[in-house]
């Protein structure tokens, strides 16, 4: 083997080896704030190494909504360096036999949670390296093993804290298993023809927009232009919720207040307004796994 080459391979290895070792852990759960649930599990991570960097990604998820805890990893991941430590709390079967897992991204990022459906969209995006499921032997807080019901402060905290601390390596979380995750089904966004269908992925709940998975070159694909028409349907469970048409538009200024737009959010993605106004709230539109919805250009007369 030329020397160069060997060289750029015990980097890589000795690189990939590092990447969970930048400190940083970054916490989410359907927690919220008004107790200590949050402050124990980050005690938990300084208790394994006070040089730990802990920071929050939200503690707003609904509670028990897999579906939104899935999202917002899918939101965020990318925009931390590669070897960040996330943990992911949204766990309604805690204590039963879902698995609690690491996994290593395609992007070098490690996430620690419930292999319950909260890495759907994850696997999908950015795709799983490997996955470990947590040795609890080793891999979990001294006193805890009676401990039944908070496995984000016992297990989930700790390991993390193990992982990007450098206390452990990612081979050291435990069993090696296959890369295939436990997935929510829900639609992928699709091009048929001049129609294109997708999942109402979120909503933008400060103003009630309504964000969809639909991609801008997805919506490129049919040559749709600014201020075209375009035919929407919006369905929950297969069931049609709202039809309608709004023009396509750069800003939400180019409707008049309380006017329908189809616009780009800021991950350029399809999404739909009311100027002004909140699309969901006034035709009852929610997001998640079983809301879907089709799209078509209205052609000029």
């Amino acid at each position: 083997m030329p020397f160069k080459k060997a060289v750029f391979i015990v980097v890589l290895v000795l690189s990939s080896q590092l990447f969970a070792q930048n400190k940083s852990v970054v916490f989410q759960s359907d927690f919220g704030l008004k107790d200590g649930a949050v402050s124990a599990m980050k005690g938990v991570a300084m208790g394994v190494s006070a040089d730990l960097k802990l920071y929050d990604l939200t503690h707003e998820i609904p509670a028990y909504n897999i579906w939104e805890a899935a999202y917002r990893l899918e939101q965020t991941v990318l925009y931390w360096p590669a070897g960040t430590v996330f943990v992911s709390v949204v766990d309604p079967g805690v204590g039963t036999n879902r698995k609690s897992v690491v996994v290593k991204t395609k992007t070098g990022h490690y996430i620690v949670t419930p292999d319950n459906g909260t890495l759907t969209l994850i696997a999908s995006s950015l795709g799983i390296a490997e996955r470990r499921e947590i040795n609890e032997a080793v891999n979990r807080r001294n006193g805890s093993q009676k401990s039944y019901t908070f496995h984000g402060r016992d297990v989930y905290a700790f390991t993390a804290a193990r992982l990007a601390s450098g206390t452990i390596s990612f081979d050291q979380v435990g069993n090696l298993l296959s890369n295939e995750v436990v997935s929510i089904p829900y639609q992928k966004a699709v091009k048929e023809g001049n129609l294109i269908k997708g999942n109402i992925s979120i909503l933008d709940i400060q103003y009630g927009n309504v964000w969809t998975n639909i991609p801008a070159e997805m919506v490129q694909q049919i040559n749709l232009k600014y201020a075209q028409n375009l035919s929407i349907r919006i369905y929950h469970k297969r069931t049609k919720v709202w039809e309608g048409i709004a023009p396509y538009c750069e800003t939400f200024g180019a409707v008049a207040k309380g006017k329908p737009l189809v616009y780009l959010n800021s991950l350029m993605q399809l999404s739909i307004a009311l100027n002004m106004g909140s699309f969901a709230d006034v035709f009852h539109v929610a997001s998640g796994s079983d809301w879907s919805i089709s799209v078509n250009a209205v052609e000029k007369k």
